[in-house]
């Protein structure tokens, strides 16, 4: 039997927006291409509303080494609006991911909580290439997706 590892990205960042300004940018799925890093070649391949409800699948194509596209495929499962949403993958290159997004209203903005826990398939050698590469790119798309919100929308402290 091989086990599946674990692992878990948890990232805050502090916007001067109120959580309502937060929930509407955040909730609607159009929104994440302009916050993934153009290295990525993320494209949405479905027409989504304007809006993330419980229960929305929303399918991507991503090309994150070697320009080989893979199809990923995530459903939100979670909505308590503006507090939080979860999103999972259904189909992709992880054998597991989880997504939680929480918007904390502070007196300065928003704090915003990205905590991800995932797994990759291959036992062994998926632990080594997430040691190898797999964390440092999730680091990379996460790094680029806050310095972009703050060119957005400001810092916050």
């Amino acid at each position: 039997m091989i086990l599946m590892k674990l692992c878990r990205l948890h990232e805050i960042q502090h916007l001067p927006i109120g959580t309502g300004d937060a929930w509407k940018f955040f909730s609607d799925p159009r929104n994440l291409q302009q916050i993934t890093p153009s290295w990525l070649n993320f494209r949405m391949t479905c027409d989504a509303p304007g809006k993330i409800y419980a229960g929305m699948i929303l399918t991507y194509r991503i090309t994150p080494v070697f320009g080989i596209p893979i199809k990923w495929v995530t459903e939100i499962t979670h909505v308590r609006e503006p507090c939080f949403f979860v999103d999972e993958q259904r189909f992709g290159p992880y054998k597991f991911w989880h997504h939680q997004h929480i918007f904390k209203e502070t007196g300065n903005g928003v704090e915003m909580h990205d905590i991800v826990h995932y797994a990759l398939p291959l036992g062994l050698f998926g632990s080594m290439v997430n040691h190898l590469f797999i964390k440092s790119k999730l680091n990379e798309i996460f790094a680029f997706r806050k310095a972009t919100l703050a060119e957005m929308f400001g810092t916050g402290v």
